[in-house]
């Protein structure tokens, strides 16, 4: 895998260990892993990673289609 440059969201807790990374290198698909365990990496396409951040900025994670509440 070639070298990956991540970055850390603005809310993550400082220095600790605690957040999700990304990694979107402009000629492949986008990287996350959690800072606590940097070698465990998962790949993702962009369509797919824009409708988690969609779910976790809106809440929806975990609820069925459809479903609010």
């Amino acid at each position: 895998m070639a070298q990956l440059r991540w970055q850390k969201s603005s809310y993550s807790e400082g220095g600790a260990d605690t957040c999700v990374e990304i990694a979107a290198p402009t000629t492949s698909r986008p990287h996350l892993r959690e800072s606590a365990t940097p070698e465990t990496v998962i790949a993702t396409t962009p369509a797919a990673l824009r409708a988690f951040l969609g779910g976790v900025k809106g809440g929806t994670l975990g609820r069925a289609p459809g479903r609010t509440g």
